[in-house]
This record gives structure tokens, sequence and C-alpha cells, in this order.
């Protein structure tokens, strides 16, 4: 087995839930990426988000939301994501940057359009709550 190991950025509003895709890529994922040697998870958040969406995290404003392990999408067979996943306020004009070429708000209605592990994302936030159903406003 291999492991990718990934901060994600859960930002939520109206019900509905920040992703990314990056280019050539036919899924969305949850904006963030994976640790640098040494990294925190709260370095790694920051950076990633800095680099995919030109904001700036809050420092002390995360909070862990889960960990969620699957099957890494466009990945062969037995490498696994885990995906450690947080909330934080942020500064800043949400935009894409770098690698990444469409931001999006997706809701429970769009649970196909994402990544095995961004959909356990997608289950537990709709158990709880968070996040609508359906893709109307």
């Amino acid at each position: 087995m291999s492991l990718i190991d990934k901060i994600a950025w859960i930002q939520v509003d109206d019900g509905a839930i920040l992703s990314t895709r990056s280019a050539g890529r036919d899924v969305y994922y949850l904006p963030g990426g994976k640790r640098e040697p040494g990294e925190s998870d709260l370095e790694t958040l920051v950076r990633e988000i800095r680099e995919e969406l030109s904001v700036a995290i809050v420092a002390g404003s995360q909070t862990h939301v889960g960990t969620f392990e699957a099957q890494a999408h466009a990945h062969p067979a037995g490498t696994v994501v885990r995906m450690t996943c947080y909330t934080a306020d942020f500064h800043g004009e949400l935009r894409a940057d770098n690698e990444i070429e469409e931001v999006a708000r997706l809701t429970y209605a769009d649970r196909d359009r994402v990544s095995p592990v961004d959909q356990l994302v997608f289950d537990e936030l709709y158990r709880t709550g968070l996040l609508r159903a359906d893709s109307t406003t």
C-alpha cells in the first residue's frame, strides 16, 4: 500500500462547499495538498491555500473536522489518500491560482463530481447538516 498524506480546507457557505479543479483533471478536489517534509498540518494548510486560491488562512482559526481515507483518484489500486481536514477563517478574495483552473461551490447533489476521499467528506458534511442536498439556491 502506498499512502498520500494530504491536508484539506473545508470552507462551507450556505450549504455549499468550496472545491477546485486542476488543469487536465476531470473531478473536483477540496483545496489543499501534500505536506512538505517537516511541515505541520497548519503550515501545509496555509501554504497550499495561498498557492491554490491566493488567500491567507488566519492562524489560530483552524478547527479539525476529521481525517478520511480512500483509494486515491487516478492512482494505481492500493494507493490510499489520507486527508486531514480543517475549517479556518481567511483573508483575501478567493481566485484560482497556479495549477487550479476552476473554483466552484458544490452541494451534495454534486457528490459524483468529486474524488473518492472527497465523497466521504461530502457524506459526513451532509450527515451533519452542513452540506445541502440540492444545487438550487
